[in-house]
């Protein structure tokens, strides 16, 4: 078996393998399967004076025509050196393809295939898993770790320090796709070129328009107390990528603000004060929500808010697989919270 594992993958990408000119990439992230496909092909036409030498294939295209892929990869690149071939995989069946490919001897060409998540023990990924010719590469959601990893470098890169809260703020905006996470990292670091270090205030200026959007409507239609609302939203973030762990760690910065409001207001000021005091500025279209929700909830019943959320977080957290449904029902039961007063 030729899965590599997950703390192998880059040192794997890193050289060219010639006894294993094959190579899949496939999983939900297809912002980093796009990634390393890319990285990896220019490294494979490295060396070579051929402009043509890089073949793109569409996958739908192979697999009416399954001898075209090992035609391709069989062919002697025009003006010498190794020939490349990108396939993308659509929506047929390509594994005909691949195999006709792993069949036959290959020299001086290697193959990537960008596929997207695949079931374990099936088709195109056990094919390549169980060849000795193949590498089986899963692309999935950053973790802490990784993404963290992307900030340094990328800031380390640009020459521009990131202040450390920053940094945490930062990392819980991303997630779910890597192109998406370098977008917003090279956005930012836009935003704040000239200056002697990045600060939270830059984070929150720049990069949380990429995902407060989803995130506030989430946890604004929880706390005031709206579940339909709410699983509407939370389906189209998860949708888009957004993980849930991540998801609930927003959730957790909305009540510590909306706690710190409410400590206010029962030391005597009122809803009103507290909304426009709020540091950053609460959005006016959010207003009415907030302000909902700061008269649905007291300061201990936030603090235990804070508590189930840490939780479901942790919980999610160590079961990615059913990350998702935990989150849901955490949200769903402090939005029936909220609505019961």
């Amino acid at each position: 078996m030729v899965a590599v594992r997950p703390g192998d993958v880059e040192a794997t990408l890193s050289r060219i393998d010639p006894l294993r000119p094959v190579v899949l990439l496939y999983g939900p992230d297809t912002g980093l399967v796009r990634e390393r496909a890319s990285a990896y092909l220019a490294r494979a036409g490295q060396g070579t004076s051929d402009p043509f030498g890089t073949i793109r294939l569409d996958g739908d295209e192979i697999a009416g025509d399954p001898g075209r892929l090992a035609d391709e990869a069989g062919t002697v690149a025009l003006f010498g050196g190794r020939r490349v071939v990108s396939v993308r995989a659509g929506s047929r069946n390509i594994v005909p393809a691949v195999e006709a490919l792993l069949a036959v001897p290959i020299e001086d060409a290697v193959v990537v295939i960008e596929a997207g998540d695949l079931k374990r023990g099936t088709g195109l990924r056990a094919l390549c898993e169980s060849s000795p010719r193949a590498l089986a590469i899963a692309c999935y959601a950053d973790t802490d770790r990784d993404l963290g990893r992307l900030v340094d470098t990328m800031t380390a890169e640009a020459g521009i320090p990131i202040e450390r809260n920053a940094r945490a703020e930062l990392m819980g905006l991303l997630g779910g796709d890597r192109l998406a996470s370098r977008g917003e990292i090279a956005k930012l670091l836009l935003y704040a070129a000239g200056e002697p270090r990045i600060t939270a205030e830059h984070v929150r200026a720049i990069v949380g328009d990429a995902s407060s959007l989803a995130i506030d409507e989430v946890s604004d239609a929880a706390l005031a107390g709206m579940p339909s609302e709410m699983s509407g939203a939370f389906a189209k973030a998860i949708h888009e990528g957004m993980r849930p762990d991540v998801l609930l760690g927003a959730v957790c910065r909305t009540v510590q603000g909306l706690h710190m409001m409410r400590l206010g207001i029962e030391a005597g000021g009122s809803v009103e004060r507290a909304i426009d005091g709020a540091r950053p500025a609460i959005h006016f279209r959010r207003k009415p929500l907030i302000e909902k929700a700061l008269r649905s909830w007291n300061s201990e019943r936030l603090k235990a808010v804070l508590l189930a959320l840490d939780d479901a977080l942790l919980a999610a957290r160590r079961n990615a697989a059913l990350g998702p449904a935990i989150a849901e029902r955490a949200l769903l039961q402090i939005a029936g919270a909220a609505r019961r007063g």
